[in-house]
Formats: C-alpha cells, sequence, structure tokens
C-alpha cells in the first residue's frame, strides 16, 4: 500500500483536516529535536483512536504513540507510518474525590485541576510535563510521590485495537515501568483517587515543588527531562556531575550545568548531537564508576 492509500484510508474513519502527511515532530517534542513523520494524525474522539490503531495494526502500518513528547527523541531521519497524537483528548472532570483525565490531558493540568478542588494527592505532579498516557506508561514520579499512589484504573487500546479497562494491580506499576509500556498500549483515560485536604497545604506545596523545579532544572533550553533512570545505590545526576561532564556535550548538545542529570538543546542541536551526548555521558560513567546508566527517554525514529 502507499503512503497515499493510508491517506486515503484513514479519511473514511477520522476528521480528514486532522490528517496531517510529512509533519515535522520538532514541534511536538520538549527537545525540539527530530525529522518528520509520514502521517501525523491527532484523534478527536476515543472512538476514532481506536479505530486508527485497529486499521495500523489490520494493514501492518507502523504506528507510534506521541504523547505530549517531554520523554522522547525522535532520531533526525523521523518516523515511518502513523504518528498518533492524542491532544484532542485531554478532559478532566472529578467527581467525588475521584479524578477522571483523558490519556492525552497533561499531567501537570490534572494536578492543578485538582489542586483547586482541593483535593490533595497529585501536588507531586504539578510540574511533570508529560501526558496521562505517557505518565501511565513510565509510572510517573517526582519529590516522594508517583502515579502508583493514586491510580484507580485506566482504559487502554491494545495493539490490536481492543478496548481493556486495567486495575492498579493489572498495571504492574514499577519504577518507570507498567504493563503499558511492556505491552505497547495506548492509554485512552486514567481515573484517579485523591483525598480532601486543606487548601493552604496544598497551594503552598505546590509552591515550595515549583520552586525546587524551576531553580535546580534547565527549563530555559528545551531537553527531554531526566535522561537516565536511577541506578540502584546511586543518583545519576550525580554520578555525571562526578564525572566532570557538566557544559560538555556533541554540537549543540550539552549536560546542564544547572543540574547533570539533564541533557539540554543548547544551540540548534540535532537529535544525533543528542543522542551521541548520551552515549559519550554513558561511556564516561560506566569507565569511571563501573555503572551502566539505562535510559528513561525513549529513542525512536529512523537515522
Amino acid at each position: 500500500m502507499t503512503l497515499q492509500q493510508w491517506v486515503n484510508d484513514l479519511s473514511q474513519i477520522m476528521d480528514p483536516s486532522n490528517i496531517k502527511i510529512n509533519e515535522s515532530l520538532k514541534t511536538y517534542t520538549m527537545t525540539k529535536l527530530g525529522g518528520h513523520a509520514d502521517i501525523f494524525v491527532m484523534p478527536n474522539t476515543e472512538q476514532e483512536a481506536q479505530a486508527i490503531v485497529k486499521y495500523a495494526h489490520q494493514h501492518n502500518v507502523p504506528l507510534l504513540m506521541l504523547g505530549n513528547g517531554s520523554n522522547m527523541v525522535v532520531r533526525d531521519g523521523g518516523v515511518r507510518g502513523i504518528v498518533i497524537h492524542f491532544a484532542k483528548l485531554d478532559k478532566i472532570q472529578i467527581t467525588e474525590g475521584l479524578v477522571f483525565a483523558q490519556g492525552g490531558a497533561l499531567l501537570k493540568d490534572v494536578s492543578k485541576y485538582a489542586a483547586a478542588e482541593s483535593l490533595t494527592g497529585l501536588e507531586f505532579a504539578c510540574g511533570i510535563p508529560g501526558s496521562i498516557g505517557g505518565a501511565m506508561a513510565m509510572n510517573a514520579g517526582a519529590y516522594g510521590g508517583e502515579i502508583s499512589d493514586v491510580i484507580v484504573e485506566t482504559v487502554v487500546l491494545t495493539r490490536e485495537g481492543e478496548r481493556v479497562v486495567l486495575t492498579k494491580g493489572e498495571l504492574e506499576l514499577g519504577y518507570r515501568t507498567s504493563i503499558i509500556a511492556k505491552k505497547g498500549y495506548y492509554v485512552l483515560s486514567s481515573t484517579f483517587q485523591l483525598q480532601r485536604g486543606e487548601q493552604e497545604a496544598i497551594d503552598a506545596k505546590i509552591a515550595d515543588l515549583t520552586y525546587q523545579r524551576e531553580s535546580r532544572q534547565p527549563l530555559e533550553y528545551p531537553s527531554a527531562g531526566s535522561v537516565f533512570k536511577r541506578p540502584t545505590g546511586y543518583f545519576a545526576g550525580k554520578l555525571i556531575q562526578d564525572s566532570d561532564l557538566q557544559g560538555k556535550g556533541v554540537g549543540g548538545a550539552e549536560v546542564s550545568k544547572k543540574h547533570a542529570g539533564f541533557i539540554i538543546n543548547k544551540d540548534n542541536a540535532t537529535a544525533t548531537d543528542y543522542i551521541e551526548t548520551i552515549q559519550m555521558v554513558q561511556r564516561v560513567v560506566k569507565e569511571k564508576f563501573d555503572v551502566d546508566l539505562e535510559l528513561e527517554v525513549k529513542i525512536v525514529g529512523e537515522d
């Protein structure tokens, strides 16, 4: 099948105005890196999303889910097949302590929405830039809290397009992992259980965490956030700092001088610059400390 045939077929199952050909992915990633997607689609409804996933599976078309692009590096050659983006699936609802959020909603928005309703439990997420889908896949966490603390259930699409409801136990949530990541599921929505709290205390905690984040992280530059998982018995940032790697990099990419766990796009870096800087950090830390730094970010696409 040709690219045009895919587009023609997709136009029959979703709003054609939300189908883009040869779309640059730099706009959709926090690193501002990466090549083009053959086809880029943004479903308006969960039904459209399901139809797209089913179509890709039935016709053996490669399909990549792109959330808020906060934890992903897209290679310069771009992505073949279809990239699906859930930005239009961003509904948030609160009912008696239960917070419902679609997969495309931003986690930090859900956190702030809950805080405005005097609900406590998601303050830790006030600065996490990912979508609900990405947060669920990675069991996102910060400042002592993580998704597994508050999740009730998640509705996903399997790679075949089957709609499945997963309870907390079925999600297999661990440190930066879940069954969603392992199986390649697509998150339609999640429900969280929060508790009624004191508004003043909630606001104070969010203000404190926001200050910590803004003062310690290089938010003035594009980046993929924390690049590496925390190695057992160590902190990735401390190992990188002690390896004297801050300020070093390849091309326009650089290990942040503000937070060694971040690699920033400082000066019009390419994805190749960014990835080679990651590899340099892994190599030097291995040589100096015999510790293997495992990626927290996902690298996709073609060179």
